[in-house]
């Protein structure tokens, strides 16, 4: 008998809590299969098959908290379906032997109600509901026979029942006439985000400076040679990966917007590791691509897109988010114009990207519509100078103005 731990949790995860379990006892499982998934502070891991075999007793049940290496379940190697349910067979054995000695048999207990819905939920459903929190009992579905679909958990029209709980016991949907408001508790990943967030607001000196870049230079070359690029390379070309070099250039000529603060030091980095946030449906994750100044940018372009179909698919590991000098976000692709993008602490700077709209600039005495884009740099002024900082932005926006600038070296 072997057993199924927790995942080694890094040094600054303490633990993790059970979000689902995709397998029951006494289910047959190969190499490799998902067992279960942990939610911790930063990211969701999944805890694998260790070989083929059968899983014989879940140890920590869905909601519980587990530590790192711990067991949550015990696993036979090799066994199968078959062999597994000798306690049914023992528990068969038992009813007859109990009217030998007088008593009545028992009879089954029939499925209950809630054990059917579970049935009849879809695995995806089930999964989108642990990560809100909404019962599926609680929406309207859209599928054959009524039944609940997982894009009706991710719009989810709420039938306005009061009855109807959550987990924590409390109604999901609340009748107030015609109109209905739901109640969910926040996720682990949630809680820790918001945490983090206010944190960086109370303890740093945040100030945000802005300037906009002329993005007709960038779209004229990514028009040109977006074909050959994807042909040669595989991969797209878009515009984050000029920004992330152009980041690495002005990070090269101002040190301390690629240091960090760790109580009365200041970490000067000799690397280069940006964080490109990606969006997913639980939530906004930072994977960081390592050594920038080292990459092209299509292997920027093709680390970019890895990471989005790894946050799409809950891929993300713990290695992919740990570290990183600085960061980039862009609130361009949701339509945003402008912001002030929080730090991602310890690091000292984050670059936000924004929308391109089409506006009339003067150009050489005459006005122009040009595709311009805000962008914001966010910096704690405890470690940078706002003379830096404005500095360090317009070097980005000469850069990506101008591209030949970074194949020459200028």
């Amino acid at each position: 008998m072997a057993e199924i731990k927790a995942p080694v949790f890094p040094e600054s995860v303490a633990d993790g809590t059970i979000v689902e379990w995709h397998v029951s006892e006494g289910d047959q499982v190969n190499r490799d299969d998902v067992l279960a998934e942990i939610e911790t502070d930063k990211v969701v891991l999944e805890v694998v098959a260790p070989d083929n075999g059968v899983v014989t007793k879940i140890v920590k049940q869905v909601d519980d908290v587990v530590l790192s290496d711990e067991v949550i379940g015990e696993f036979e190697a090799g066994a199968t379906a078959s062999d597994a349910p000798a306690a049914k067979e023992d528990s068969a054995e038992a009813a007859p032997k109990q009217a030998a000695d007088g008593g009545e048999p028992k009879q089954a207990a029939a499925p209950s109600d809630s054990e059917q819905d579970h049935k009849d939920q879809s695995p995806a459903v089930r999964k989108a509901a642990k990560e809100s929190g909404v019962d599926p009992k609680a929406v309207e579905g859209s599928g054959r026979d009524g039944r609940v679909t997982k894009s009706d958990m991710a719009s989810p029209k709420l039938k306005a029942d009061a009855s109807i709980k959550s987990d924590s016991g409390r109604p999901v949907a609340e009748s107030v006439g015609e109109r209905t408001e739901k109640r969910v508790p926040m996720t682990r990943l949630r809680k820790r985000v918001a945490e983090r967030l206010l944190s960086v607001t109370q303890e740093t000196a945040m100030l945000t400076t802005f300037n906009e870049v002329n993005m007709k230079p960038l779209m004229d070359m990514r028009a040109k040679y977006k074909d050959q690029f994807e042909k040669r390379h595989g991969t797209r070309l878009g515009f984050m990966s000029l920004f992330v070099k152009a980041a690495t250039e002005a990070l090269k000529r101002f040190p301390a917007v690629n240091a960090s603060i760790d109580g009365d030091d200041i970490v000067y980095h000799g690397y280069y590791d940006i964080g490109v946030a990606v969006s997913s449906d639980r939530g906004l994750f930072v994977p960081v691509l390592r050594d920038t100044d080292r990459m092209s940018m299509a292997d920027v372009e093709g680390g970019i897109r890895d990471f989005a179909g790894k946050a799409r698919d809950g891929k993300l590991s713990l290695d992919d988010m740990t570290g990183g000098t600085f960061t980039i976000t862009n609130g361009g692709v949701f339509g945003s114009l402008m912001s002030t993008p929080i730090l991602n602490a310890p690091q000292t700077a984050i670059l936000g990207m924004h929308a391109i709209n089409e506006r009339p600039m003067a150009v050489n005495g005459e006005v122009v519509i040009l595709p311009m884009m805000y962008l914001a740099l966010s910096y704690d002024h405890r470690m940078i100078d706002g003379k830096d900082a404005v500095q360090f932005l317009v070097t980005i926006k000469e850069l990506v103005e101008d591209p030949t600038l970074l194949l020459l070296d200028l």
